[in-house]
């Protein structure tokens, strides 16, 4: 195959509508921006189409006379792994897109079609690696473990950075959430725009509009000048919005609409601009309970859900500690201008059997510490200062109130670990005042 052959090859679109106005407002619009494009009013001529010719991009209706785009989606996952799929929707049938996002297409268009989102669109197509893991990532931005939860997410992380559909990472805290957002970016085609990470849960109600917006200049007071807001800044990459079931419900309607829309409104602004933004998201909350709770709209859920990520927990992932371990001791030591210490037998098997509440962000704060005080060049298991509490045990407890102290315990050290020890945080995540806490902590002999 010669250079042109292959050239033509990345500038050519299947385009797959049974209206024939539509086929040639796509193949005008298409030929005005560089590229060529053949067209097809049924599945069976997409097929045939399909079989004969390659192509970089397939835009494809959800309505045809002998079938549904779906049908197509699937077809072209199922033979043309590389090629990314988009299809187009009526206005406002946002659950026609997500089931097409679900089964595999890589993005959608609503009618009518508006040629900045397409413009958009064909640009994210061409820019999508041919091999997701070609050239690798950097070193910071590896998920690493050879264990068997880790490969498999690994391989998840993958697949869906082909898409531009939305994806919800679960986990505990401290799993790597961020991590695997990064990642998702790093291998996708907006590997080149800007990732934007968002704390839902850190900025305060009243400026939320404004900070994910934007505003205009004079639209409230201190407003001395325009500013962009998070999508703005995240237009061309990727938003990651972290601790997303903090959001109040006024705010989940706004953040719904944005990503339907593509477009956002800055506030004091009469219109609306489009923005071209993938959405990740990410919480240690059950969305699922939270929307049976009434505390979640159902409709932004499904909306944010099309693709689930699951974290694995530290625990489940054992047999990586420690490797995890080495790379963590030698980055911290780095940094600080000492040699790497090693682990010995004994702090490994700690290492090991120790449950990890906190997961990879607790075993990053163990090693740490144990760095900072060490005196040596080996670590050894007294070195890691270890909680006994946390630790697990086959001994049953000795009474009842034991067993509730317990459970009262590692439910306190689990919060303090998520909030980072911030005290005042973690009585509000337990839902007690602080003094409770503070009384609960002294009983426990937690203050050390």
């Amino acid at each position: 195959m010669n250079s042109t052959t292959i050239e033509r090859r990345k500038r050519r679109v299947l385009v797959v509508d049974d209206e024939a106005d539509i086929r040639e407002l796509l193949d005008l619009t298409l030929v005005r921006m560089g590229f060529e494009a053949d067209c097809a009013a049924t599945l069976a001529e997409a097929r045939a189409l399909l079989k004969a010719r390659r192509y970089r991009l397939c835009l494809t209706d959800m309505r045809l006379p002998d079938g549904e785009g779906l049908d197509l989606v699937r077809y072209i996952g199922e033979t043309c792994t590389d090629l990314p799929v988009a299809v187009i929707t009526a206005h406002g049938s946002m659950e026609n897109a997500v089931s097409a996002l679900k089964a595999g297409a890589f993005d959608y268009l609503a009618k009518p079609v508006a040629l900045d989102q397409l413009r958009a669109l064909i640009k994210s197509a061409l820019d999508l690696p041919q091999n997701a893991i070609e050239g690798g990532v950097a070193q910071d931005l590896a998920l690493l473990g050879e264990s068997r939860a880790i490969v498999e997410v690994r391989a998840m992380i993958e697949r869906v950075a082909r898409s531009q559909a939305p994806v919800h990472i679960g986990g505990e805290s401290g799993s790597g959430k961020e991590l695997a957002a990064r990642l998702i970016h790093q291998l996708s085609a907006r590997q080149n725009g800007s990732f934007v990470p968002v704390n839902c849960g850190a900025i305060p109600e009243n400026l939320m509009e404004s900070e994910f917006f934007g505003y205009r200049k004079g639209a409230f007071t201190g407003a001395d000048g325009d500013r962009d807001g998070f999508f703005q800044t995240a237009n061309g990459g990727t938003l990651f919005l972290d601790e997303v079931a903090d959001l109040p419900l006024l705010m989940q309607v706004k953040l719904l609409r944005a990503i339907q829309e593509k477009r956002v409104r800055k506030v004091g602004s009469p219109n609306e601009e489009p923005v071209d933004v993938r959405v990740i998201s990410a919480t240690h909350q059950q969305l699922k309970d939270m929307v049976d709770a009434g505390k979640f709209r159902q409709d932004l859920f499904y909306r944010l859900n099309v693709i689930e990520v699951s974290m694995p927990a530290l625990r489940d992932c054992r047999e990586d500690i420690g490797l995890l371990s080495t790379m963590i001791l030698e980055k911290l030591a780095l940094a600080s201008g000492l040699v790497t210490p090693k682990l010995s037998a004994s702090a490994l098997r700690a290492l090991t059997e120790y449950p990890f509440p906190g997961n990879v962000r607790e075993l990053e704060n163990i090693l740490e510490r144990a760095i900072a005080l060490l005196q040596g060049d080996v670590i050894d298991a007294v070195d890691l200062h270890l909680s006994p509490v946390m630790a697990e045990t086959a001994e049953a407890p000795s009474s009842l109130q034991d067993y509730l102290d317990g459970v009262e315990k590692k439910t306190i050290l689990e919060a303090l670990q998520k909030t980072r020890f911030n005290r005042t945080a973690a009585a509000k995540l337990l839902g007690v005042t602080f003094r409770s806490l503070r009384y609960r902590m002294q009983r426990l002999n937690l203050n050390e």
